[in-house]
């Protein structure tokens, strides 16, 4: 009897550590579970986007921490802020000396991706005017992309790319500062503004070369704008329900 006792005594405690074992076990995270998801989808890395430059420490100041996740510039689409509007502000100041790569007047622009969304296009602006698109209709790309420009002006230049994804609102932004045939380069033209409208509109009128701050009002095509955030060359008419430009209606 006491023998027996003893074993059922022993198969008790014996399930019992069981338990507190498989309980011990669901409460301590495995090392995939510990990892941080990664932030953001992709940047451009040949030659080096501003991002690049912050995520290599190329250069010698702060980048409002995109150098920890190069790859997280994104933003509804239609922005023609390096940032895309979002908090890396940083990307979006040429007044700092952002490293320039010499290249051709034939160039390939290599993204790194993290995230393969399927695509509606991918964009490159050369100082603020369209240069050239790729449709790729709603095709999932692969871990990189690479896309050759053709004909790019000589001198030194700012190009803005836009990879717009298929099914969401957003974009993502990388700038890349290049000096095309490596020569002494231009002064990069911005984008052509539009003849303040004449009338009764009170607000100052809107210019690219003019960065605002939330809350600041102008007023552009005999209709005034507010801005939502920073912005630099948006053109208020072009920014759109999701835009930085609030319409305030007519002047």
């Amino acid at each position: 009897m006491t023998i027996t006792l003893q074993g059922r005594l022993g198969r008790i405690l014996l399930a019992a550590l069981a338990v507190v074992g498989l309980t011990i076990a669901g409460l301590v995270a495995t090392p995939a579970e510990l990892t941080p998801s990664a932030q953001g989808h992709g940047w451009i890395t040949s030659p080096p986007s501003r991002q690049d430059h912050c995520a290599k420490r190329t250069v010698s100041w702060g980048c409002n921490g995109i150098e920890y996740e190069p790859q997280s510039v994104e933003s509804a689409k239609g922005s023609m802020l390096c940032s895309g509007g979002t908090r890396f502000t940083t990307l979006d100041n040429s007044s700092l000396a952002w490293p320039r790569t010499t290249v051709g007047s034939t160039t390939t622009f290599t993204w790194t991706l993290t995230a393969r969304h399927r695509t509606a296009t991918w964009e490159y602006f050369v100082d603020g005017r369209l240069f050239r698109t790729f449709n790729d209709n709603g095709a999932q790309p692969g871990a990189t992309v690479s896309h050759t420009l053709s004909g790019l002006p000589s001198g030194s230049h700012t190009i803005l790319a836009r990879w717009n994804v298929y099914d969401t609102n957003n974009a993502f932004y990388a700038c890349t500062d290049v000096n095309v045939g490596g020569g002494g380069g231009t002064t990069p033209t911005p984008p052509p503004t539009s003849p303040p409208p004449s009338g009764s509109c009170d607000l100052p009128a809107w210019s690219a070369t003019t960065a605002y701050t939330g809350g600041a009002q102008v007023s552009y095509q005999r209709r005034e704008y507010q801005a939502k955030w920073w912005t630099l060359a948006e053109i208020p008419s072009q920014s759109g329900q999701w835009g930085v430009w609030s319409d305030l209606g007519a002047c």
